[in-house]
């Protein structure tokens, strides 16, 4: 079986798995982290391919995707830095960067101690690409093997609503061996980073997707004017962020050693605009019983506006401004 055909067959059969939805969620994970390698990297000619199949993958559920695009994100860094591994594809790989923990991570002799918040899917996870910031702040990337003795689980402090599944837990590391990854700053300061960003724009776009979806076929099946007024408006955003995608990716493939920083911000920004307005529409639309009524739906809903979350809003927003100051005629036609 195909990648596509695997994907058709988890978007179909996804309410009537398992009546855990965790179970379900992990079990659908690894039915596609074989296909991993059939999934191109960013930047090397099909990102488009890329976006396409984490937008599928969202639209099934919010944290499978989270789950999934992180453990691409990480094969792509690996296979960036020449730390590709013929195994990496066959496990599951994390990539964990948030910060502000306490105590802070503390890297001595090869070893790594303190606390690493937010880790996804912390219990199913193999390997995982992690930060640290030495004593000047240099942000340094670090390859660790969860199997290792001294790491211990904490998930009492994720007391998320959306995004509830995605096994977050905090991780407190006790003399933990580790391999570095790369230069230091490298994640932040690579193409690579913007590239992956905008992997995580196109799971948010896929969520809307499915979304709006629930509008078009309620609308075949019982058509009002309203209905149409609202998918009319709806259809205008998402037309408009698709082909944003198309031009992001065409620009990312021509010139993959660029970070295309501005595009991808925007981008980014425009998705969040958009899904914002697809959550509006659908539920002035369709009112609550979809909310209450049907599954799939609901938990779209609850998770999307967590997930997009991950987009920084008007820090964003100043970024973008500074940016365009810097360029000339970008909105030209």
């Amino acid at each position: 079986m195909d990648l596509d055909l695997v994907l058709e067959q988890l978007s179909r059969d996804w309410d009537a798995r398992a009546s855990d939805l965790e179970q379900n969620i992990h079990d659908a994970l690894f039915e596609l982290i074989p296909y991993s390698d059939e999934i191109p990297y960013p930047a090397q000619g099909n990102t488009l391919k890329r976006w396409q199949i984490l937008s599928r993958v969202a639209g099934i559920n919010l944290s499978l995707a989270k789950i999934f695009e992180s453990h691409l994100d990480a094969l792509a860094i690996l296979n960036e830095t020449g730390h590709a591994f013929e195994t990496a594809k066959h496990e599951l790989w994390a990539v964990w960067a948030a910060e502000g923990a306490s105590p802070p991570l503390t890297l001595q002799d090869g070893h790594v101690s303190g606390v690493k918040n937010w880790c996804s899917a912390a219990d199913w996870v193999n390997h995982a690409v992690m930060t640290y910031r030495d004593a000047k702040q240099n942000s340094q990337l670090l390859m660790v093997h969860l199997a290792e003795s001294g790491i211990q689980q904490q998930f009492n402090d994720w007391h998320a609503v959306g995004m509830q599944h995605t096994h977050t837990a905090q991780l407190q590391f006790d003399h933990v061996p580790i391999e570095l990854i790369g230069e230091p700053n490298l994640y932040l300061t690579r193409a690579g980073f913007w590239h992956g960003a905008a992997g995580v724009a196109a799971c948010w776009f896929g969520a809307a997707q499915r979304l709006a979806q629930y509008l078009h076929e309620a609308t075949v099946h019982k058509p009002h004017a309203y209905k149409y007024m609202y998918l009319g408006e709806m259809t205008s955003h998402m037309f408009a962020t698709q082909a944003l995608f198309y031009q992001t990716a065409q620009l990312i493939d021509a010139e993959p050693e660029k970070t295309h920083e501005l595009q991808i911000r925007a981008l980014r920004a425009n998705v969040e605009n958009t899904v914002l307005k697809v959550l509006e529409l659908t539920g002035k639309a369709l009112g609550a019983a979809p909310y209450c009524n049907h599954a799939n739906f609901a938990q779209l809903a609850a998770d999307l506006p967590v997930f997009i979350r991950q987009s920084h809003a008007a820090f964003d927003l100043e970024r973008i401004g500074e940016l365009a100051l810097q360029e000339h005629g970008i909105w030209i036609l």
